[in-house]
């Protein structure tokens, strides 16, 4: 009988050890960082952004640290994550630290980037320059105009082959956005995913840009990258190609596919 009663709790003990490393194990799959704005006119994105990627963690089992601005980014801080999503944060009221360190994060390949919508509002905004770096690493652009009352807008796929694109229809509907039009398209110097179509606008707008660009990889980097343009309107949730769209970007740019 004793014998016995060992031999269940041995067998416990296993199967508790197994279940505890297997769980350490799922836990540990990647970290990510999100940055991202708590206040302003995105405000209702974020705050519908949140959960969602609480959800997708925890159902792809991989844990995520949220930071509000960018003063607690250094090499050491940096260094734990896996992928560094930039949620509608802008590329000014940086400091020098924390460029420069993002700088060696995109040029290291040992962490990716995800980068939406506001993070390419680059030129001169509440007294800060525009970071030359970061222009150049979105294809060498710099912000000139939106659509202040908004329009829907059919986004095309370019490259169906990318892992960033799978799953996603070969065009889908973006029902509210602004459309930023930049000095220049960035094609030339970045690998385009997607573009918008301009002459499904509604209502039409007379902010155009002709070319557009709005999702696209910069290969001259070593860590992968990835930005995504729409990114304003928290009903952006409820879109599946969206939602599976930033899905493939987030793993793809941690390396998990």
């Amino acid at each position: 009988m004793k014998n016995s009663i060992a031999f269940i709790l041995l067998l416990l003990s296993c199967f508790f050890q197994q279940d505890c490393l297997a769980q350490k194990q799922k836990k540990s799959r990647f970290k990510a960082l999100v940055l991202y704005e708590n206040g302003g006119h995105h405000l209702p994105f974020t705050k519908a952004a949140k959960p969602w990627l609480d959800k997708l963690a925890i159902d792809s089992s991989f844990t995520i640290d949220y930071i509000e601005n960018t003063k607690t980014i250094n090499e050491a801080f940096l260094r734990q994550y896996q992928v560094f999503i930039q949620l509608d944060y802008p590329p000014y009221t940086w400091n020098e630290e924390s460029m420069q360190t993002f700088q060696k994060y995109m040029n290291s390949g040992k962490g990716g980037w995800v980068g939406l919508h506001h993070a390419t509002l680059l030129g001169e905004f509440d007294g800060f320059q525009m970071w030359k770096w970061f222009s150049d690493f979105m294809g060498g652009i710099r912000f000139v105009n939106y659509i202040p009352d908004f329009a829907s807008g059919k986004v095309n796929i370019e490259d169906k082959s990318h892992p960033v694109t799978k799953g996603v229809p070969f065009d889908f509907l973006i029902k509210k956005e602004e459309w930023y039009t930049y000095d220049k398209s960035p094609r030339p110097n970045v690998h385009v995913l997607a573009s918008v179509d301009e002459s499904t606008y509604q209502p039409d707008s007379k902010i155009k840009m002709g070319d557009h660009p709005v999702v696209w990889t910069n290969n001259h980097f070593k860590s992968r990258n990835i930005y995504i343009f729409m990114g304003h309107s928290p009903e952006l949730f409820e879109n599946g190609a969206y939602t599976t769209l930033l899905r493939n970007s987030i793993f793809w740019a941690a390396g998990k596919r």
